[in-house]
């Protein structure tokens, strides 16, 4: 394996209301060449906290969905190498050291998948369907772009060989229930967008059998259950996404009718 000098890599974040969050993942981000915040013009403390960091670039721009506000962010960097986290996800040691390692080889993949570990407080969550979750968050600007019609859990397409790096990314997404819920909620709302997009006309089917396929797939076959407690919270609160979603969207078909 032929290795050359690191090269420069830019991080980068999206952000709204994540003051509880910004300064340990900007602290995690060190290790890159430049660090870029793209902020919702947050109302809590976020901008002011990352504006304080010396190596840090906050830019605030009005969030329209996950996708467009991504490809915003990719725009402004300056360097070929992109680490793109959430707020709430946590790179060990370990993982640094091997994002470097790979950023160092002269052969290498376009982009490169991560596992990530589900945080329910401060507690892993071994099943539930993120036992086999994972994302790409390491990959090279030039190759790729965030899918426009997917504009929550955003799809990024790419240009070329994927890899997967061996060590894991920690996501703390889930603080409290009431924010879990707010969050599912928003996303089911965004996701109503996409389903109008693909002319989905809701039905029985969409108010009542997917939510609960959602729950019995997490729960049962993905082995919710043996996650006690945190697997049924955890479980109903994304059944409860996709009901939101289609009730979302039978309001706006209502409203555009």
């Amino acid at each position: 394996m032929i290795l050359t000098a690191k090269q420069a890599m830019t991080a980068l974040v999206i952000t709204y209301n994540e003051e509880q969050n910004i300064k340990d993942v900007l602290d995690n981000l060190a290790f890159a060449n430049e660090i870029i915040i793209v902020d919702s013009f947050s109302i809590d403390k976020t901008f002011e906290i990352a504006s304080s960091f010396p190596n840090v670039k906050v830019v605030q721009r009005a969030f329209d969905n996950f996708a467009s506000q991504r490809n915003f962010a990719l725009s402004l960097a300056s360097n070929s190498w992109i680490l793109f986290v959430d707020a709430d996800e946590r790179l060990t040691p370990e993982l640094q050291k091997e994002i470097s390692f790979i950023t160092s080889q002269k052969d290498c993949a376009s982009a490169y998948f991560v596992r990530r570990n589900f945080m329910f407080k401060n507690k892993k969550l071994r099943f539930s369907g993120w036992q086999t979750d994972k994302i790409i968050r390491l990959f090279k600007k030039e190759t790729a772009i965030y899918n426009h019609e997917k504009i929550v859990h955003e799809k990024l397409i790419v240009s070329g060989k994927i890899g997967q790096l061996k060590t894991k990314l920690i996501h703390y997404s889930y603080s409290n229930y009431e924010n879990y819920k707010q969050k599912m909620i928003f996303y089911g709302k965004l996701k109503a967008q996409e389903e109008l997009l693909k002319n989905t006309r809701p039905n029985f089917f969409h108010f009542y059998i997917r939510p609960a396929y959602q729950f019995i797939n997490q729960y049962l076959l993905r082995l919710g259950i043996l996650d006690g407690k945190k697997g049924i919270i955890i479980c109903y609160l994304n059944a409860l996404s996709v009901a939101v979603r289609f009730q979302e969207l039978k309001k706006i078909r209502s409203r555009n009718d």
